[in-house]
């Protein structure tokens, strides 16, 4: 292990893109970081003890509240799940979402708000439409994205 990579990757696997998953993969082997994915059904893994599957109950959330009793300040979130993001972000851990966004203190409300206000909408009946289909050019800003945050959390 990199000793000034001391933290894990905590992966919302579920619903997690399979490609963006054997990025993380990549990244976890060559910089020999911890990642632990959480779902609420088995998926195939590297056979390393550097990529670890826990596997929850079905249910809502429950993934989400065992990420969020588990992860440290100093680790780091893969999720596109807003709400989760917000809890990850107020624990002092970093979150970013498959498409390479960071979940920050600064933007985290406004998101979580629009993300809301978006449910209100659908619950109401107003088609919404949905996310733009996911591309290759989102695999490269998630890349990018995670270097970044690595490069910086395992320099110093």
């Amino acid at each position: 292990m990199n000793p000034k990579c001391q933290f894990t990757i905590w992966v919302d696997a579920d619903a997690c893109p399979k490609v963006i998953k054997e990025v993380i993969f990549k990244v976890s082997l060559r910089r020999q970081i911890l990642v632990h994915l959480v779902a609420n059904s088995s998926m195939s893994i590297p056979l390393t003890p550097l990529v670890q599957l826990t596997i929850v109950a079905k249910g809502a959330d429950v993934a989400d509240f065992y990420i969020v009793e588990h992860i440290d300040a100093n680790d780091l979130a893969i999720t596109a799940d807003i709400p989760l993001a917000d809890l990850i972000v107020k624990k002092g851990a970093l979150a970013i979402n498959p498409r390479g966004e960071t979940y920050t203190e600064e933007n985290i409300s406004e998101r979580l708000s629009v993300r809301n206000f978006m449910q209100d909408l659908r619950d109401s009946g107003v088609d919404t439409g949905g996310p733009a289909p996911f591309g290759p050019k989102d695999r490269e800003l998630f890349t990018n994205a995670l270097d970044r945050i690595l490069t910086k959390k395992c320099s110093g």
